[in-house]
């Protein structure tokens, strides 16, 4: 028997509604082709995860955000969360097989007492503030609500062989996007009543529908695009931008600084040989004040040097007891967020480790995923290998290791434009 959809009653409270997002993550990036999950995929210098979030907390009334991601990508995802300055507490959960799975999952680890509870896709990097807030006006009114345009496509219903059966009046279809958002114990209760009963739907609104709640519509917005193609990430950083692929010199430009980075460490037993913040099987280790790892060290230098912001010894000294045995990954993520406050987008790094021995090849991977992390670039944007010195010097006698690192540093400038007064060829 097919349950009467209800109407929750006209909610009376003076302040906005609070709201919890939860960011579904769970894609692998299969249509897009690439190995790295779509998250994490470089968008204009940063990974699309980012972009996502940072739009979500230019929401006023947003009180914590849960990002449910494939279990093994969990600690790719903190890492590249840490020692951000978060308006509001931001967490990562396992997710499941389905996204309804994932949903529920991160929606149980919503640890304060929300009004509203806003869904969005991990992949929805451009999605304006405008677009969340007549979502979330609309379900706090109604108990839940969508955006979504109208479609610009015929839409036909196929066979499963290919061939058109029927064509739906356009004026019944619209295309839904995300956020999607509900008030928290509709969600709650749809999620829990799905799961009991084995019912599996293809998106929030239409759980909430099946459990016999309305779910209003609202106008998205063109530029909210999905990051499912190669082609998608194409558009969305035409969009990030300003709509071109190489802005106008009159309307902006870039200016470009290359930084240069090298460190020494000696090597001795009993220590810890730690490299791009990975941990190496070796009889021996790098000898500092912090983990001593060279390899971060370097590349930290060429990126405080491309920047003009000074070197790692001045703003890291090792006459500071708070940085004793620290993470050198840390000293990267302070970078990052000295790079971004002085307008500066890391373009990439290139680094070079010059040791005899121990053979790192097989680390190098390990090494540019925790580099790339720490930086809040793709992967692809950094570049790690080694050499050896062939036994001439102190790194080929097996005494110490030392590391060379090339940075690439971009900023967007808008040049000021004077007023030109033109004269009347007449009066001249």
């Amino acid at each position: 028997m097919r349950q009467r959809p209800s109407r929750s009653p006209q909610p009376r409270r003076n302040s906005p509604p609070a709201i919890a997002v939860v960011v579904a993550a769970g894609g692998r990036g299969a249509r897009v082709g690439t190995a790295v999950p779509k998250q994490f995929l470089d968008l204009a210098g940063r990974p699309v995860l980012l972009h996502t979030i940072e739009g979500i907390l230019e929401l006023e009334s947003v009180t914590e955000v849960v990002i449910a991601l494939p279990a093994g990508h969990l600690e790719r995802a903190r890492r590249l969360l840490a020692d951000r300055k978060w308006s509001v507490p931001i967490r990562c959960v396992r997710g499941g097989s389905e996204r309804q799975h994932s949903v529920r999952r991160a929606v149980k680890m919503v640890r304060s007492a929300p009004d509203l509870i806003m869904v969005h896709d991990a992949v929805r990097p451009l999605c304006d503030p405008g677009t969340m807030r007549r979502v979330a006006e609309a379900a706090w009114r109604t108990g839940g609500a969508v955006p979504g345009l109208p479609p610009t496509e015929t839409i036909q219903r196929i066979s499963r062989t290919g061939r058109i059966l029927k064509t739906p009046p356009r004026a019944e279809l619209v295309a839904i996007q995300t956020p999607q958002c509900f008030r928290a114990e509709i969600l709650r209760a749809a999620l829990d009543r799905a799961e009991r009963l084995g019912f599996t739907a293809t998106d929030e609104s239409s759980l909430v529908r099946w459990a016999g709640h309305p779910v209003a519509l609202v106008p998205g917005s063109a530029s909210n695009i999905k990051i499912t193609r190669p082609l998608d990430l194409v558009l969305a950083e035409r969009l990030l931008t300003g709509g071109r692929a190489s802005p106008a010199p009159r309307e902006r430009s870039f200016v470009s600084r290359i930084g240069h980075g090298i460190d020494y460490h000696r090597l001795q037993k009993g220590r810890k040989l730690v490299l791009g913040g990975v941990e190496i099987p070796f009889e021996k280790g790098l000898v500092g004040h912090s983990d001593a790892d060279v390899l971060s060290h370097a590349v930290a230098d060429a990126l405080l040097g491309a920047a003009g912001l000074g070197d790692i010894g001045r703003r890291f000294p090792d006459s500071d007891p708070r940085h004793r045995s620290r993470s050198s990954l840390e000293f990267l993520r302070e970078i990052r967020g000295a790079l971004a406050d002085a307008g500066w987008a890391i373009a990439n790094v290139d680094a070079t480790i010059l040791a005899q021995k121990p053979k790192l090849a097989r680390f190098f991977e390990a090494m540019r995923t925790h580099v790339a992390d720490s930086l809040g670039v793709g992967r692809e944007r950094v570049s790690i290998k080694a050499t050896t010195t062939e036994t001439m010097n102190a790194e080929g006698r097996g005494e110490g290791i030392s590391a060379h690192a090339v940075a690439l540093l971009q900023k967007t400038i808008r040049p000021r434009i004077s007023r030109i007064h033109t004269r009347n060829p007449r009066n001249q």
